[in-house]
């Protein structure tokens, strides 16, 4: 996992470029995963945001293996990818690879530790920084999916799992429910507790954290889970800024759950379909987040139109549709608001291209495309700040 330099014509010009008065203030950087069993990426690519132009610019590649989830700690000094390797890949081991964010931006490798799963899709970090949550989304049918907590050392590695914790299918979708696929893991702002969205099982699983209890720190809450429609098949969740509500995308029934968060519970308040009824319409939710100011909810739908859904967010929480944007692309698995809320970066799978859109913070609404960049099978973003 050797980092890759750009030339030094090209280095040259982004330094030269940073210290241009003026312009290093509107300068961040923005890393990207990506899946390289399909495609010619490397793995995970990072990228230089100007701000004031709205471009972006590559500066590195890391070669890393289906790096498809990125997850950064709090002081942006830590990087960690899934490595979504399962059945049939080159290499067929679930893993999660730990980097060091230089001062400059840079990617260091640091460590790399197995998941005991297969498809790690996602990952989060516990709110002190010690635990690792990983969901092995499995697509095999024995073992199927599984959460991992790996406990991370003083330096940030990753270590063995500690802990693993398997759910019960719903059966009710004929092929994406026979056993269980866990597709995400989100702590609650508090960090007390963790919701686990099972795909294959209808439910939203719910643990409460005890960092006192090293090797088990995770244990069933009360309630210990959530349940949904049957053949729902929940993937993502997000709570807003304030806490109080809690957005589930639902990929199989193609819909988003709104919730109220109170007291460490989640109580269904809403239930929107992205289809309109009768049509026929294939759609397929993936990626789900808030703006930073909590006013509007953002969906992206990777069915037959591929759009990036907008929603404004009412004071009691409630959503309102005000837009659907195309993605420019097909499948846009992911995508990230900009440090400065004035753009939104999409990463479209399998059109191979990451889009960046113009976004007004005050109506929410999307607006011109300014730059199209190819990357091959791009699934993830996160900016550093």
């Amino acid at each position: 996992m050797r980092p890759r330099r750009l030339p030094y014509r090209m280095a040259l010009a982004a330094t030269l470029a940073l210290s241009t008065p003026g312009i290093a203030a509107s300068m961040s950087h923005v890393l990207i995963g990506s899946y390289t069993h399909d495609s010619d990426s490397p793995g995970i690519h990072r990228l230089r945001f100007d701000a004031e132009h709205g471009q972006l610019q590559p500066l590195q590649t890391v070669a890393s293996h289906n790096p498809s989830w990125l997850v950064l700690d709090q002081q942006r000094r830590r990087l960690y990818a899934t490595n979504e390797n399962g059945p049939g890949h080159p290499d067929p081991v679930g893993r999660v690879s730990a980097f060091a964010i230089g001062d400059d931006g840079e990617l260091r490798p640091l460590g790399q530790a197995s998941t005991l799963g297969d498809e790690p899709t996602h990952a989060s970090l516990s709110i002190d920084g010690r635990y690792l949550f990983v969901s092995n989304y499995g697509s095999r049918e024995n073992p199927g999916g599984s959460l991992a907590v790996l406990p991370l050392d003083t330096q940030g590695r990753p270590q063995p799992v500690t802990q693993l914790a398997a759910h019960q299918p719903s059966g009710v979708h004929p092929e994406r429910q026979r056993s269980a696929h866990v597709h995400s893991a989100v702590p609650a702002p508090d960090g007390r507790r963790l919701f686990v969205s099972d795909l294959g099982a209808d439910r939203v699983f719910v643990y409460r954290y005890d960092p006192a209890n090293a090797e088990r720190p995770l244990q069933p809450a009360e309630p210990a889970s959530i349940a949904l429609p049957p053949g729902s098949g929940p993937r993502h969740l997000v709570f807003a800024p304030d806490g109080r509500s809690a957005y589930l995308t639902l990929e199989l029934s193609a819909q988003v759950a709104r919730f109220a968060h109170v007291d460490g519970q989640l109580i269904r308040r809403q239930l929107i379909d992205l289809a309109e009824p009768g049509t026929g319409e294939t759609h397929s939710p993936g990626a789900i987040h808030t703006s930073a100011d909590g006013r509007f909810l953002y969906v992206s739908d990777r069915g037959d139109y591929n759009h990036i859904i907008v929603f404004a967010i009412e004071a009691d929480g409630a959503l309102r549709e005000i837009q659907r944007r195309a993605s420019e692309g097909r499948a846009p698995r992911e995508f990230a608001i900009t440090p400065d809320g004035r753009f939104l970066l999409v990463a479209n799978q399998l059109s191979d291209s990451l889009v960046l859109l113009r976004r007004d913070p005050d109506s929410g609404l999307l607006g011109e495309t300014l730059q199209t960049l190819p990357v091959g099978r791009p699934s993830d973003i996160k900016f550093i700040e």
